[in-house]
């Protein structure tokens, strides 16, 4: 019994193995019919050959993915990062000296006449008396101050944050206001100083650069620096336009070298003109055609700080214009609006010195002015 089983098993594995090499066989015959079929002819006709062999759908070579057939799984990336410019500096608000102000008033004492000394007549002379004054200049604090309106929506649906992005911009707006004010009196309060390059112009403190023949722009500077020196004041500094630097960096002396290098005061990181440091204006608050460059001693100039500048986010409320129509409605609009307030004064101290008591007070000044070329003052 046990043999007839094993013989039985083996006459199926030889059946199955016979199978097996007939359908090799017939396999191997068929492909080389076809391809003596397919000699001379395209991969198209050698591909439904495989196709009929194979009973499957095969792809052609000439197929593939495509980014237009993919770009539906390919999503964009997006920068968080804005491309913009740093915030430039105001000069008024980098240089003039600050002084804290606790109420909306404030009177900064200037030194008006000195005391005097005088020889004493022989052993038993009397002894002259003397005296010094001061006078006040008035610090009035005036507030800045602007409203940047935003629905909710908008912030809602946007990546960035929009106010820190904003708030950079509204400190440029004030520092290019308040520029503009202290330096050439546009748009300033009544109750501010006039403006440097007015007022240094009114005391006979200016020099039209190119007005010598054959003097070079530095000559023109030192020529702008002796007035304020004469009228009893140190130039600390200057503050200029920002194209007025490549003008200086052209300026070779005999030998060759520029005259315009790196301060030593600030540890090469800035440029000077007779060991005094430059600030260049690029906040929109220079006007080109009233001045290339201010000098002077601009300790003298006072920026009075009742209160420095603050942001507020405010979602209730309304924005009127001059004539008190609602102009938005905070909450009813689903709004929100980031406000800035700042309250500034701003005085020339202008202090007498044994120098400058030579000088009449109406001709005396802490500031002189460069005018650009061939300029011309409005009649």
């Amino acid at each position: 019994m046990g043999l007839f089983l094993i013989m039985s098993m083996l006459v199926i594995l030889a059946s199955a193995a016979l199978r097996l090499t007939r359908q090799r066989r017939r396999a191997s015959h068929a492909l080389n019919v076809y391809l003596r079929q397919l000699r001379g002819v395209n991969v198209d006709a050698l591909l439904s050959f495989h196709k009929r062999l194979h009973g499957a759908a095969v792809m052609a070579v000439t197929d593939l993915v495509t980014r237009a057939d993919a770009e539906q799984l390919m999503p964009e990336e997006v920068s968080q990062d804005i491309i913009r410019q740093l915030p430039a500096a105001s000069v008024a608000m980098t240089k003039f000296r600050r002084v804290p102000m606790s109420r909306k008033v404030s009177r900064q004492p200037v030194l008006s006449a000195l005391a005097q000394a005088y020889f004493v007549n022989g052993d038993t002379g009397l002894k002259q008396t003397t005296k010094e004054a001061w006078t006040g200049k008035q610090l009035v604090a005036e507030e800045i101050a602007a409203i940047v309106p935003i629905p909710q929506a908008v912030l809602d649906d946007t990546d960035y944050d929009l106010w820190e992005e904003i708030k950079p911009d509204l400190v440029e707006a004030a520092g290019q206001l308040v520029d503009l004010a202290v330096l050439f009196g546009i748009g300033r309060p009544d109750t501010w100083a006039e403006g440097i390059v007015p007022a240094a112009a009114a005391a006979g403190n200016e020099v039209t650069r190119g007005a010598v023949a054959g003097e070079r722009l530095d000559l023109d500077v030192l020529r702008a620096m002796r007035l304020v020196a004469a009228d009893g004041h140190p130039v600390t500094g200057f503050a200029a336009d920002s194209l007025l630097e490549f003008d200086l960096l052209g300026i070779r002396d005999a030998d060759g070298r520029p005259i315009f290098t790196s301060d030593l005061q600030t540890g090469g990181q800035g440029r000077g003109l007779y060991s005094r440091p430059f600030t260049y204006l690029n906040n929109g608050g220079w006007l080109p055609e009233e001045a290339d460059l201010i000098a002077g001693d601009f300790s003298q100039a006072v920026l009075g700080v009742r209160q420095d500048i603050t942001f507020s986010i405010h979602t209730e409320g309304v924005i009127s214009d001059a004539a008190g129509n609602v102009v938005l409605n905070l909450m009813q609009q689903n709004s929100a609006a980031l406000k800035m307030n700042l309250r500034l004064a701003f005085q020339v101290a202008n202090p007498t010195s044994r120098r400058a008591s030579l000088t009449p007070d109406a001709d005396r000044y802490p500031f002189s002015v460069l005018r650009p070329v061939g300029y011309v003052a409005a009649p």
